[in-house]
């Protein structure tokens, strides 16, 4: 049976939801979304994550779960991590009806909620939720400032946007809207988080957001994005998603080609030829050759050999696998960069508590 908590009052709510400062580094549990059917033992995985110490679990959505609605089972059976939507796409729903997704998670968990949103690609903003896709910096920026808005309930919401009006003025509207200010009282300023990729994208990100969600980071490469970082506040946190496997020293390409079989996915066939902003990404990173050829294989057809050109070392930079000692070795890189929360897939309360014995030992 699910019990819900009642809400935290402002004296007894999380520090982190608080905005008191939390230690580097965190652990984050990546739970994702889910394929045919919900994964068994969810909840279960997210309530041994937080006995191990982890700080946060973060869900999904593609195009089949949403984000929002398996953290409030997990908020249900837990008391102290953070949930988090990493990410929850902006053409799913209008700021309004994400600000009330946020806003309920929040109660539900009493003040643990982070919301993380993105802006997906044309493909699946157009082809899925039959959005337009262009001039995704301005939708956000506008978003975000509508949600800003609704949760500091100040006033009933107006906003004329070029992407969002409130009460709605355009076409079709019978102009007889009218300004609202949400019912159910936030506890708090909710943390928005923002999933960004491109330079300005991120730029804008550490401008109007809490914090920022890269798809790939590599702490090798701290001059990707360090132009971009300069004028992040303090507070501001970056949580990566990465691959932690303890195997021994012979193991190592075998513990990658998981993350070269994603990496091929989404750098070759997760956007269009042109809009693919993974592929953009790896090329920066320094690896502009092999990027677009894992992309020119993948649209060809040859997904395995794409996968196959996804270099290892690529894979290996921003992974944490092989040895323990390794990867202690390798995660003083991480330590020294600006990201405040590693994201893994453990999968069992054992590798759980491995990580934490690794990253925060």
């Amino acid at each position: 049976m699910v019990v819900f908590r009642p809400p935290r009052t402002a004296d007894t709510l999380p520090a982190q939801a608080t905005g008191v400062s939390v230690p580097s580094v965190q652990l984050g549990l990546t739970l994702g979304y889910w394929g045919r059917a919900m994964p068994d033992g969810l909840v279960e995985l997210a309530t041994a994550a937080e006995r191990a110490g982890f700080d946060a679990a973060w869900t999904g959505e593609s195009w089949g779960s949403d984000a929002f609605s398996p953290l409030v089972l997990i908020a249900a059976a837990t008391e102290r991590i953070r949930l988090g939507t990493g990410v929850a796409q902006i053409a799913a729903r209008t700021p309004t009806a994400t600000a009330m997704h946020a806003v309920t998670l929040d109660h539900i968990s009493g003040g643990r909620a982070i919301l993380g949103l993105g802006v997906s690609g044309p493909q699946v903003v157009e082809g899925w939720y039959g959005r337009p896709s262009a001039r995704p910096l301005a939708r956000t920026r506008e978003y975000v400032e509508v949600l800003r808005r609704v949760f500091e309930r100040a006033d009933h919401l107006t906003f004329e946007g070029d992407h969002f009006q409130h009460p709605y003025s355009g076409e079709g509207a019978e102009g007889l809207g009218k300004p609202l200010k949400i019912m159910t009282h936030p506890l708090r300023p909710i943390p928005i988080w923002i999933g960004a990729e491109g330079p300005r994208n991120v730029a804008q990100t550490v401008e109007i957001a809490d914090g920022w969600l890269p798809l790939y980071y590599s702490p090798l490469r701290p001059e990707v994005y360090a132009s971009q970082l300069s004028g992040a506040p303090n507070g501001f946190e970056i949580a990566v998603h990465t691959t932690l496997q303890v195997c021994d020293s012979d193991g190592i390409a075998e513990a990658l080609w998981p993350v070269r079989a994603s990496l091929g996915f989404y750098i070759g066939g997760m956007g269009a030829e042109g809009q693919n902003y993974h592929t953009q990404l790896m090329a920066r990173m320094g690896y502009e050759e092999a990027a677009y050829k894992v992309q020119r294989l993948f649209l060809e057809g040859l997904r395995d050999e794409a996968i196959a050109a996804v270099p290892q070392e690529f894979a290996d930079e921003i992974s944490l696998v092989g040895p323990a000692a390794r990867i202690r070795d390798r995660l003083q890189a991480w330590k020294d960069s600006p990201v405040t929360m590693l994201n893994v897939a453990a999968r069992s309360e054992q590798e759980c508590r491995q990580a934490v014995e690794l990253v925060k030992g």
